[in-house]
């Protein structure tokens, strides 16, 4: 296994959150899409459009060398802006982006359990999330405790209580 290290999120991010988000919606290389098609969409550029806002919180997986490997994180959105995964005001929803080569190696269920960790310390009882149920990082949130609570066309929202 190659070695990693996990920190927490920083304003200063913002960038690498924006890698990872192009990595969380590219998880299908067949249906790929290019870093300006995605942060075109306002849909999707809400999860990280003006981090480091009150109420976001996260954590960076870096390799040896201190480079971004990896990234979840968090916000809170109001109901008349939900994101896709959005089941309650005050319930953070989360993203989560690996780089391909480092998928399959611990990467994405540490940072997954570190954010969770944070959201119990920041008084949160929950976290939610939605994943394509074709993608194979919903055998990461299962396996993590996760749970379906809304089913859409090809996605489900999932739910974890985290204290």
């Amino acid at each position: 296994m190659n070695a990693f290290r996990i920190r927490p999120a920083v304003g200063q991010d913002a960038r690498v959150l924006a890698d990872m988000l192009v990595e969380a919606a590219n998880w299908n290389p067949v249906r790929s899409r290019t870093r300006v098609t995605v942060m075109e969409d306002p849909t999707v550029l809400h999860y990280i459009a003006g981090w480091q806002r009150p109420g976001d919180f996260g954590c960076v997986a870096e390799d040896a060398r201190g480079v971004a490997v990896g990234a979840c994180w968090a916000r809170l959105f109001p109901a008349d802006r939900p994101g896709y995964g959005f089941v309650a005001p005050g319930v953070p929803e989360l993203t989560l982006g690996v780089y391909p080569p480092w998928r399959a190696q611990g990467v994405g269920r540490a940072l997954l359990r570190e954010l969770s960790r944070e959201a119990a310390a920041r008084g949160h009882a929950r976290l939610s999330l939605s994943v394509e149920r074709e993608n194979f990082a919903q055998r990461l949130y299962v396996s993590e405790g996760f749970v379906t609570v809304a089913a859409g066309e090809r996605s489900d929202t999932m739910v974890r209580t985290v204290r």
